[in-house]
């Protein structure tokens, strides 16, 4: 993929963040959810590819979500694969809390895993303690190896876990050891990708989240030299069989980098739309508004975080659900 691609991709999870923007704190996550597919998908179909939903937020049958097999863009090549989430975190929006971006990720067609959309376990971390964590090791091993690659103190690290039923043991285990822990109320993307940017303060990320999060923060820690590991967590039988049919045939298979994102030409994409361990949110000004975006070329290794100033007077618009969309 052709670098000219990393700001008209960011325009793309601009548009959604903005959209989702208006609704923070307004109690209504389906609204919230609606401005910011309808945003990304109108973004999109301006773009100059052949994009494919690979990992997105529903069936055929549940529009107006971006759909598994959707088909983004105006035809042209590249063909590519694309992995989205216009909203993640769609609690934490309708709630006003912090973390909500907007997010995607891009590669040619076949490099992303198509992911079921049901739970993975996972681990994150940054490059530098690449090759020290392992999914099946114990909680206390991981800590000790990622705090020695770090020149840290265990109980200096900071380790980010959704705050859910399902991980009792993992909070207190990680307690236990002396760490720090930072619960999160939903939207675990954000911080699996801060374990790799320095200065976020999140060292690792650890537990069980959605698996098509997963693609989307391996996309990221892939572009970067990060480390993620994971593996399908399925609640019933027929998540198992949804599983085969979109052919993983190991449900219980040890998934690394390499096989969640199977090339560095990928491009992750994400804007803030709350404030966040990586991002900031959305500020709506007299003007307009102001965004702040992430764009990791992974061909390159570069990351570049983009603040845009939004003009809504200077843009020609459109109105979504009375939001405003941009164009360019």
């Amino acid at each position: 993929m052709d670098r000219i691609f990393t700001m008209e991709f960011a325009r793309v999870t601009e548009a959604a963040a903005l959209a989702a923007a208006r609704w923070v704190g307004r109690g209504n996550k389906t609204a919230a959810d609606d401005a910011a597919v309808e945003a990304m998908r109108a973004v999109f179909d301006t773009l100059h590819i052949s994009g494919t939903v690979v990992i997105g937020e529903g069936e055929m049958d549940e529009a107006p979500m971006l759909y598994i097999g959707e088909c983004l863009g105006n035809g042209d090549k590249p063909e590519l694969d694309i992995a989205v989430d216009p909203l993640e975190g769609t609690n934490i929006v309708a709630k006003g809390l912090n973390g909500a971006i907007a997010t995607m990720a891009i590669a040619d067609k076949g490099v992303l895993l198509n992911a079921p959309d049901m739970y993975m376990d996972k681990i994150a971390v940054g490059p530098a303690a690449v090759g020290r964590v392992h999914l099946d090791a114990p909680v206390r091993e991981n800590l000790r190896n990622v705090a020695d690659a770090l020149n840290k103190e265990i109980n200096d690290l900071t380790v980010v876990i959704l705050d859910r039923a399902r991980h009792r043991k993992l909070i207190q285990d990680v307690r236990d050891c002396g760490a720090r822990i930072r619960l999160i109320t939903d939207g675990d993307v954000s911080p699996a990708v801060a374990c790799a940017i320095e200065g976020t303060g999140v060292d690792i990320m650890m537990g069980i989240g959605g698996a098509p999060e997963g693609i989307l923060a391996a996309a990221a820690l892939r572009s970067v030299g990060g480390e993620m590991q994971g593996r399908l967590w399925p609640e019933n039988d027929s998540e198992i069989t949804r599983a085969k049919a979109m052919g993983i045939e190991d449900i219980n298979k040890l998934l690394t980098l390499n096989d969640m994102v199977k090339s560095e030409d990928v491009f992750f994409v994400a804007t803030g739309i709350t404030e966040g361990h990586l991002l900031r949110g959305v500020i709506f000004t007299p003007q307009g508004a102001t965004t702040h975006t992430i764009v990791m070329r992974g061909k390159t290794g570069t990351v570049r975080f983009i603040e845009a100033r939004h003009c809504f007077a200077k843009k020609p618009r459109n109105m979504i659900k009375g939001v405003l969309l941009t164009s360019d």
